[in-house]
């Protein structure tokens, strides 16, 4: 198979838009040899920079096994990536002990605003069909086992493939329907091929949006005005009570909503603790922060910005004060319908508008962080960047002020400013280096 490159031309400034290139398809983005020998499937060497999924490049020479071991479902928690993030590391698990596939069950949850379920976000029909070859997967179980609940699986110390069939499949053969959350450090680097392909097209290949959800964010989309830098700033009491960061100029109001949040065990930082945390890039930018790296990679402050990001953001006025064009979800959308939505529908939206932005600029790099880069980076969409809080910390400790601090960060931010390349999950992608 011949893989052919079309060179990339990087556009400045950073916001706007890409420059039309031809991408190959997704079967010529990775190299796999004669098909009886699965497990020989290679990213090629030595080509141009690019990131692109493995998944469609792997041709299955072998059916499913005619067998299934018993049925698994997923059961996440947290955010909507995070749980996503479960989902996909679940998939492969259940790929790696030739089981069938329950329809996850995403967590109900008061403090995330949350009672959607996996239905009322993603197109049931359409991921089911995308893992057609991959998975088996069933909307509902057969009728001699859908009256128990599954046998609940502790894989807080499960991390690689030998672990999950030495001590979770001997429970699936026993039990027959099991349910799991997958641990947050998994070793799929190690997983077989055919575990990881099956991961990698239920991350990136299989989730859309239910129609009207998709219908929802297309209209958002459209009402952003063009072109556009989609930002995921986290600044908001709990984000901050957790990392233990002193921040002592924040207003009595943003200082009594980080106390609150924290409780009694998320007192700050103090002294040479509390620098040491920061240096090592623990500490979540402020919008006043934020504004000044942003104008430090010369991002013009008459930049039209989408804010990725949920409810109750502090002290964004030191964002809005320097960046006046800025977006939300609650001023584009109808408000009845905006007051309807909870926090799954809100972060897919966000989702939806962050990989389809012109530019997305992140001030932290929590899951939706990784799951955006690596979609833009499967779609190639290469400007996205991450601030790094831990150089600004450090610059800012040396007395760096002013325009001095600014060429400072330009030069922390510059190669990866300049080429627009994001982090990607490196698990399901090749990467090209010249």
């Amino acid at each position: 198979m011949v893989v052919t490159w079309t060179s990339h031309s990087y556009v400045t400034p950073f916001l706007y838009p890409f420059q039309v290139v031809a991408l190959f398809s997704n079967s010529d983005s990775c190299v796999r040899s004669e098909c009886e020998d699965i497990s020989s499937f290679r990213c090629p060497k030595n080509t141009f920079e690019r990131l692109s999924l493995q998944t469609s490049a792997l041709v299955f020479c072998s059916a499913l096994p005619a067998k299934s071991n018993g049925f698994i479902r997923i059961d996440c928690f947290g955010g909507l990536n995070q749980m996503r993030r479960d989902l996909c590391d679940g998939v492969g698990i259940a790929r790696l002990l030739n089981a069938t596939l329950v329809l996850p069950k995403f967590e109900v949850a008061a403090y995330w605003n949350e009672s959607s379920g996996f239905g009322d976000v993603f197109d049931v029909d359409y991921f089911i069909q995308k893992m057609n070859g991959f998975i088996k997967v069933v909307k509902d179980l057969p009728t001699y086992i859908s009256s128990k609940e599954p046998f609940r699986v502790d894989c807080s110390k499960r991390k690689g493939q030998f672990d999950y069939r030495e001590t979770i499949l001997p429970l699936l053969l026993e039990h027959h329907y099991i349910s799991l959350t997958p641990a947050m450090s998994q070793r799929r680097d190690r997983y077989p091929q055919y575990a990881k392909a099956t991961l990698c097209q239920a991350c990136y290949s299989s989730l859309r949006l239910t129609t009207s959800l998709e219908k929802r964010a297309l209209e958002l989309l459209d009402a952003i005005p063009k072109p556009f830098l989609s930002l995921h700033l986290r600044f908001e009491p709990d984000m901050v009570a957790y990392s233990r960061c002193e921040y002592p100029n924040l207003s009595p109001s943003s200082l009594a909503a980080i106390k609150a949040a924290g409780g009694e065990d998320k007192k700050p930082w103090t002294g040479e603790i509390a620098q040491s945390w920061r240096k090592r890039g623990k500490c979540p930018l402020t919008p006043n922060e934020t504004a000044l790296m942003l104008q430090s990679l010369r991002i013009p402050t008459s930049t039209n910005i989408y804010l990725a990001a949920g409810d109750g953001l502090m002290e964004m006025e030191g964002f809005t004060s320097v960046y006046t064009k800025v977006f939300t979800k609650s001023d584009l959308l109808n408000r009845e319908d905006f007051t309807r939505m909870h926090g799954n529908t809100k972060a897919a939206l966000d989702y939806y508008v962050s990989i389809n932005s012109d530019a997305y600029v992140a001030t932290y790099f929590g899951n939706m962080d990784k799951m955006v880069a690596a979609m833009r980076a499967y779609k190639g969409m290469h400007k996205t960047l991450f601030l790094s809080r831990k150089a600004f910390a450090e610059l800012t400790s040396q007395g760096l002020e002013e325009e001095e601090l600014k060429k400072a960060l330009w030069e922390v931010h510059r190669n990866d400013f300049e080429i627009g390349r994001g982090s990607a999950l490196p698990d399901c992608f090749c990467e090209f280096k010249q």
